[in-house]
């Protein structure tokens, strides 16, 4: 369906691609990955016309529909939620449009001369719109906002009304509606919480076209692709099988390619200290020569290219009382909406609780009680006197100053630190070198997440509590922050989308429904044998 042909492309200095060759087959659903800069979205940009390549061909066959989501969802306002879902329907949504407008032009008298026109094209369009099933469009677009989240009331209002997390949402509906021969998908998972992400999951895997698709959500790619295709150092690498297969395939090339590069350096250190040693002896001259001549032919086995790995260790985080947090008879609310009525939770040192809940049951604003960031109406909450907090909020990357560059800004936060330690610190979150000097206003949002994140974890706490600090992280850095945290001593209190990280770091379940608040002893992955779902919001 689609090929790319040996495509070079250079953005400036940088070289994107060389002689870089790939294709997506029909049905195929394919995970696209590389390091950051890579050239995934240039990549989705030539597929779909909006970059040319500067060598090399991308072609599509003929018919082949493509719908593109990306992270820039432009401008919407002005009408209802539906209505802009409905309008991405492609062909569908033409003809809903063009039948409006002759609607209104029959109910017109002054257009009584063209009647027979219009109700003779009314005629027309009306049964191309049946035949695309176009009176069910209505109920479909609902469908899949219901799926992304909203509710009624969302689908009815204004679109314009919306934040940009829910504005991506819209923009993600429209391209499932339009259900395109090609599905282009950069992140879909980002601004999704567990119930959404768990449906657009079921989705794409019954999806019928073909996809090609980012994502930083690792079991995400893994239950709907079959197949990887890498970007690295301008070469496109094809892999068949799921993310995790990807990665193992990927580890084994790594580590045989390391094993002939270094037999091929051991055997050509052997023969260059024989070169040495008798270069000057007439009576091995033609045994020289022919060895020289023999490591000019070698084709050299290069090594593997080495992959930025990031780890973080802890220093040892000050002792906490037995009991961390208590909460008792908190009520909270917000206008008329009671969140919580009467609620008790105890914390204690070294538990890792997880908050599970659908959207508005409370989960953030468990978070700000606890972190002191909002007061409870009634009620009261203690934190106990030896406890050190680190809190990171859905906005913390809203403090940064955009004037300091990323080493100022730890040097800022600790005076007294020398300078190795924090360029290491640094480099650990993903700014190594020249990288620290980068002004924060033109750090993107997964590298504003890591500096605040640096800035937390370096004079660690004993209680950690973590509002989706996995949001806008790529899949390394989530692995590091997850090694990193697995070692940490202290007591955490998280919420958070993404199931591997639930699953590796939680060893208690706090789950908020309508019906009551529940608890589980064990971590994320028995609440999800315990509840045979893996969000409560999937529950019937």
């Amino acid at each position: 369906m689609i090929r790319l042909d040996n495509i070079g492309k250079q953005n400036g200095k940088q070289i994107v691609f060389i002689e870089a060759s790939a294709a997506l087959l029909r049905g195929e659903k394919v995970g696209l990955v590389g390091p950051n800069g890579a050239g995934k979205t240039t990549l989705f940009r030539l597929i779909i016309g909006q970059e040319e390549p500067d060598e090399g061909q991308v072609s599509v066959d003929r018919g082949v529909s493509i719908g593109y989501f990306s992270q820039d969802v432009g401008e919407m306002a002005g009408r209802s939620v539906v209505a802009e879902v409905m309008d991405g329907a492609g062909p569908v949504s033409e003809l809903m449009a063009e039948m409006a407008v002759l609607e209104a032009g029959m109910a017109d008298p002054e257009q009584a001369e063209q009647m027979d026109a219009i109700i003779e094209r009314y005629g027309e369009v009306q049964g191309r719109f049946q035949e695309l099933d176009g009176y069910s469009l209505d109920g479909r677009a609902r469908e899949v906002l219901n799926g992304l989240g909203f509710s009624q009331e969302m689908m009815d209002g204004d679109v314009g009304a919306l934040s940009g997390g829910w504005k991506m949402r819209v923009a993600l509906a429209r391209i499932l509606l339009m259900s395109p021969d090609v599905l282009l998908l950069d992140e879909p998972s980002n601004h999704l919480d567990l119930e959404s992400l768990i449906w657009l999951e079921a989705f794409l895997k019954a999806y019928g076209g073909a996809i090609l698709m980012t994502s930083h959500d690792r079991e995400f790619m893994n239950r709907i692709v079959n197949k990887i295709i890498e970007i690295d150092a301008g070469a496109l690498t094809s892999y068949t099988g799921s993310y995790d297969f990807y990665q193992n395939q990927r580890a084994l090339a790594d580590r045989q390619q390391q094993a002939q590069f270094d037999r091929q350096q051991a055997m050509l250190a052997k023969e260059i200290a024989f070169i040495e040693r008798f270069k000057a002896r007439a009576s091995h001259a033609a045994q020289v020569q022919s060895r020289v001549k023999k490591l000019d032919k070698i084709d050299k086995v290069e090594p593997p290219k080495r992959r930025q790995t990031i780890a973080f260790e802890f220093r040892p985080a000050p002792r906490s009382g037995e009991d961390v947090v208590l909460l008792k008879n908190v009520h909270k609310r917000y206008g008329s909406r009671t969140i919580y009525e009467g609620f008790d939770f105890h914390i204690r040192r070294q538990e890792r609780w997880c908050i599970m809940g659908v959207n508005g049951a409370g989960k953030s604003t468990l978070l700000k009680l606890v972190a002191g960031a909002a007061e409870p109406d009634d009620g009261t909450v203690a934190r106990g006197p030896s406890v050190k907090l680190g809190y990171f909020a859905q906005h913390a990357m809203d403090v940064l100053d955009g004037d300091r560059t990323v080493f100022e800004t730890l040097q800022d936060n600790f005076p007294q630190a020398g300078q190795a330690p924090l360029r290491a610190l640094a480099g650990c979150f993903g700014f190594p070198g020249d990288e620290i000097d980068k002004r924060c206003r033109v750090l993107s949002g997964g590298e504003k997440a890591r500096l605040v994140m640096a800035i937390l974890l370096f004079d660690p706490p004993n209680l950690l509590v973590l509002d989706e600090p996995t949001n806008h992280l790529d899949i390394a850095t989530k692995q590091m922050l997850i090694a990193a945290l697995a070692q940490y001593e202290g007591t955490m209190l998280f919420v958070s989308h993404d199931r591997h990280f639930l699953a590796a770091l939680s060893n208690r379940v706090l789950e908020l429904t309508p019906e009551g608040i529940h608890t589980y002893g064990g971590g994320y992955s028995e609440y999800v044998q315990s509840t045979g779902q893996e969000a409560p919001g999937l529950r019937s």
